[in-house]
């Protein structure tokens, strides 16, 4: 067996020897781009501290990663299926280390967003290339097996990021949770050109690089506008890119309809099986990156976990995942896409909704079956889905799939924490003036109301002032601690009516058991001639 996977397999006449090895190398590249999402909401009150970050600079630190993330996929994947699907794999890998070394050696606040996007870039060719190799690797009867694999990693990085950037600031400034993305990738290069073959579609057109065009313009403004509008006001920028997004989209589905090789078939949507297995990707990680971006100011700034603690915390999430995803091997081929995709939507929508329970004198504990119900959720359902959204593609297709269903993903994370996170910020704001009204001076006031890390730092200032004392620092604490659980309780109530309405929607889409996309029918009567033949043989 010679040392590096050069035959491509297209020409191969069995299944790749490798393909389970192949199967570690793309889940740890999809492992790292995830990470590098969630690890920085445990990094943020460093990075804060250090650069003197304002709420608009930390929130475009982490969203300079989402916004080239989820509006180049498409394309990127297209891209990877044109020309090597590994290539764009190891090209992803050596592009996002790059924004990595810079992320983690630059100290001022517009280089470390410009790195962030050049990680974003990066994700956006590498996450697309994961699945379409993964799909074009496997044959179909180990595909679905192969996919869970791949999802409950999904899961786990969700939790593997705060616990592995908490681990490294126990001892480390916040740069090193960039660097600790650069011997992964460098391990995924080498993994990849050793054990991942060589694989591009056959017989692919030309590219539709106008309706690619087009589709940066929609998902991009969309994102832009959903975080900075929120958030900061619906100013000029943000209308301007909501009605971009929106003229954008019309116009890429007008020219998509009537293209001959069209970027992303738009009449596929029409599909019940394909469309509603991207809406209920999309509603998934609306509501756990949602209720984990929450979640995890509470562990840090009310409960006072460390960034370490609060990644230990985590780690259920990442064990209900993985028992999610056992069990969604065993029941999907039984019950069918709807019935599993519909329960898990139900479960992770009863895990929003316990967070409408805490309260300021709420432990650990409170947060435990939500994170459980959460985990074991997208363990049993990301899966399904994602096969569903696979198979919905043709082999030459195979990166555009992956890229659908990616932009789904982050598209979904990228609404929950600016819609979500904006409905917190107004809710705490308003419990908060209610409680301490006029008693603070104008600038502190303003400080407190701009985020419960800003309360929390006010209140420390108040304690050292003579003017002020402990007991007006307590009080102030006590109301900062208060506002910011009736903001976690009222943000969840909301996001679990979204949660429950998207649940509503998917059951109605989603086909009965009996229905099957085209290209999945077309590829289990492949798969059964040639069991067949080896029978008769």
């Amino acid at each position: 067996m010679p040392l590096f996977a050069n035959t491509p397999v297209e020409k191969m006449t069995e299944p790749h020897p490798r393909r389970w090895w192949a199967l570690l190398v793309l889940c740890l590249s999809l492992l790292i781009v995830v990470m590098a999402n969630t690890s920085l909401i445990v990094a943020a009150p460093d990075m804060t501290k250090d650069l003197g970050l304002s709420s608009s600079d930390l929130q475009w630190v982490i969203d300079g990663y989402t916004v080239p993330y989820a509006a180049l996929m498409l394309v990127l994947g297209a891209i990877g299926d044109k020309y090597s699907r590994r290539g764009a794999l190891v090209l992803g890998l050596l592009i996002f280390a790059g924004g990595s070394v810079m992320g983690g050696l630059v100290d001022e606040t517009n280089l470390v967003i410009v790195a962030r996007a050049i990680m974003g870039v990066g994700a956006a060719v590498v996450m697309p290339a994961t699945l379409s190799l993964l799909v074009a690797i496997f044959p179909r009867a180990e595909r679905a097996k192969a996919i869970t694999a791949w999802s409950a990693t999904s899961g786990l990085a969700i939790a593997a990021g705060p616990l592995s950037a908490g681990w490294l600031l126990e001892d480390h400034a916040w740069g090193s949770t960039f660097l600790m993305n650069v011997p992964i990738a460098v391990l995924g290069v080498v993994g990849a050109l050793l054990l991942v073959p060589p694989s591009k579609a056959k017989g692919m057109g030309r590219i539709d690089y106008v309706g690619g065009l087009l589709s940066i313009i929609s998902v991009g403004s969309l994102v832009y506008a959903t975080i900075e509008g929120p958030h900061f006001g619906w100013g000029v920028g943000p209308i301007t890119a909501a009605v971009a997004a929106g003229v954008g989209l019309l116009a890429f589905v007008a020219w998509e309809l009537k293209h001959p090789n069209p970027m992303l078939n738009v009449r596929k949507f029409t599909e019940r099986p394909f469309s509603g297995s991207m809406l209920a990707v999309l509603f998934f990680f609306f509501g756990t990156f949602g209720s984990i971006y929450y979640s995890t100011q509470f562990l840090q700034f009310v409960l006072g976990y460390d960034a370490l603690e609060t990644g230990i915390r985590l780690l259920p999430l990442a064990g209900a995942v993985f028992a999610g995803a056992a069990v969604t091997g065993k029941l999907a081929p039984k019950l069918g896409v709807k019935l599993v995709v519909g329960t898990g939507m139900v479960i992770g929508t009863t895990g929003v909704f316990l967070l409408t329970q805490i309260e300021s004198s709420s432990a650990y504990t409170a947060f435990l079956a939500p994170l459980l119900l959460l985990g074991f959720a997208i363990g049993l359902s990301l899966a399904p889905a994602t096969d569903t959204i696979m198979g919905s593609f043709p082999e030459d297709e195979l990166g555009v799939g992956g890229g659908a269903n990616d932009t789904a993903l982050e598209l979904g994370a990228s609404l929950g924490i600016a819609i979500l996170g904006s409905l917190l910020a107004t809710s705490y704001k308003d419990k908060l003036t209610g409680m301490i009204g006029g008693r603070l001076p104008a600038e502190a006031m303003d400080t407190a109301k701009d985020s419960v890390g800003g309360g929390i730092a006010v209140a420390e200032q108040v304690a050292k002032n003579p003017q002020g004392g402990a007991e007006q620092a307590q009080t102030l604490l006590g109301a900062v601690h208060e506002s910011f659980a009736h903001a976690i309780a009222h943000t969840s109530l909301i996001g679990s009516i979204i949660m429950a309405a998207g649940t509503l929607i998917v059951i109605a889409v989603l086909p009965g058991r009996g229905h099957t996309t085209k290209h999945g029918a077309e590829e289990a009567a492949r798969t059964t001639e040639e069991q067949t033949e080896t029978v008769g043989a």
